[in-house]
């Protein structure tokens, strides 16, 4: 593992319904907004909406981007999703491999 420098990665958490994550995936693939998705299907979703106490099953998508496309993903996130209010939760990464840093910070070019 080494620490980075200068290729500020991240990982940004996003729920959706199943019926969706292959569709936003794929456009902000296409998009070149970010280097990788994972789909994690069948994760139960417990909230409170609208005073309600919800429980969903949904799908995880686990995104890696860079820190300088993070603006335009997370408005291109809220644009596309079925959600009023989406989950997009941007965590910074500490560090990492650095032969993957370098792939997603050479993949994602917003």
């Amino acid at each position: 593992m080494s620490t980075m420098t200068g290729k500020e990665v991240r990982v940004v958490l996003c729920t959706c319904p199943a019926d969706d994550a292959g569709r936003i995936a794929r456009t902000i693939l296409e998009e070149r907004l970010v280097a990788c998705v994972n789909v994690v299907s069948g994760v139960k979703s417990l909230y409170w909406w609208k005073d309600q106490l919800t429980e969903d099953t949904e799908s995880l998508l686990v995104i890696k981007t860079v820190a300088t496309c993070y603006d335009a993903l997370e408005k291109r996130l809220v644009e596309i999703h079925p959600y009023d209010t989406p989950e997009v939760l941007s965590v910074d990464v500490a560090a990492g491999n650095e032969t993957y840093i370098s792939w997603v910070a050479d993949s994602a070019r917003c």
